[in-house]
């Protein structure tokens, strides 16, 4: 949670606002991932609204628009594809979370996934403010 929080010196335009919001985003999906992991192991009866295939399909459907139009803008402006390609490896990632029956490899999936787009949104703040 501590890279949604960026230092007074760093600009706060339109871009940088949308990766800071791509950042928190990611932290909540994270937050959900291990919350629904662990309801489930702990009530499984309760975990049915948490796993939901909608939260899921809905929640990559705003990450990819978010990472397309965030990091797109970054590498458009600073011209580094690293955050672009960390980025889009996390959400190749999240995808195939999707398409993973619910269970530990669908967790370490979205796990390693969200981690590596929220890297991505915060390498292109670092790049836009060079």
């Amino acid at each position: 949670m501590a890279l949604v929080i960026c230092s007074a010196a760093s600009p706060r335009t339109p871009r940088n606002r949308l990766d800071r919001l791509a950042i928190a985003l990611s932290a909540l999906c994270l937050a959900h991932c291990l919350a629904s992991a662990i309801v489930l192991a702990l009530f499984a009866s309760f975990a049915g609204p948490l796993l939901d295939d909608r939260i899921h399909e809905i929640g990559l459907g705003v990450a990819v628009i978010l990472g397309a139009v965030a990091l797109g803008r970054g590498l458009r402006r600073h011209g580094r594809r690293l955050p672009l390609v960390v980025g889009s490896v996390g959400l190749v990632l999240m995808a195939l979370d999707i398409l993973l029956p619910h269970g530990p490899g669908e967790v370490a999936a979205t796990i390693v996934g969200v981690s590596l787009l929220a890297l991505g949104h915060w390498l292109n703040q670092r790049a836009v403010r060079r």
